[in-house]
């Protein structure tokens, strides 16, 4: 499936010229060849919409696949967070930030959290790699990040199908409890792009 295919709900969804949101380039015949040979990009947004939400994002092939975690990953391990899949993103999706305005679809404020790149390390049960996009077919794909603030081994796996599809992302490594906070306060995270808070880049989108 092209990225245009896959990116077609995201798009049905959206009015370009009110949200402010990147509608994604065509992809050229030529364009899977580039990404393969880059390592593959991860970001992780908050997004202050109806509920406040972490988006946890993946590239794979030429679009980041998508999934909206409520409390956010965590940096303990083996904590687990609920993860919802969501339509898949333009790879632009990764330098967002802004005010998605009322009325339109996942209206609220959005930053950029964390962003980085992944390395895919899903194996099969004699230890030979996985394609990425087929692990996460399978319902289960292990890979480590490397982003500013979130580092280290993590796995998606999915534990209901259907209408209702949830996963669980876990970072790897036995649980404790170390009085580290798992997850930051999103109301005072800043943006690793540009350093601003929630309210920071709401007060600025009103030209505060």
């Amino acid at each position: 499936m092209s990225g245009s295919e896959r990116l077609r709900e995201y798009r049905g969804k959206r009015d370009f010229g009110r949200t402010g949101e990147p509608e994604g380039r065509e992809a050229s015949s030529g364009d899977g060849d580039e990404v393969s040979r880059e390592a593959p990009l991860f970001v992780v947004q908050i997004h202050d919409a109806s509920t406040l939400h972490f988006d946890f994002r993946l590239q794979v092939g030429d679009v980041l696949k998508s999934w909206a975690i409520p409390k956010g990953p965590s940096t303990v391990p083996g904590e687990r967070r609920l993860a919802v899949p969501t339509e898949d993103h333009p790879l632009e999706y990764a330098d967002f930030e802004g005010v998605i305005p009322e009325g339109e679809y996942g209206a609220g404020t959005v930053i950029v959290w964390d962003r980085g790149w992944y390395e895919p390390l899903s194996h099969d049960r004699r230890g030979r790699p996985v394609p990425f996009e087929e692990s996460l077919e399978r319902g289960h794909a292990t890979f480590r990040l490397h982003g500013s603030k979130l580092r280290g081994e993590y796995a998606l796996t999915r534990f209901r199908e259907g209408d209702d599809e949830a996963w669980l992302l876990v970072k790897a490594g036995h649980a404790r409890a170390d009085g580290r906070r798992p997850t930051p306060d999103p109301r005072r995270a800043r943006s690793v792009c540009s350093g601003r808070t929630l309210a920071q880049v709401a007060a600025g989108s009103h030209g505060e």
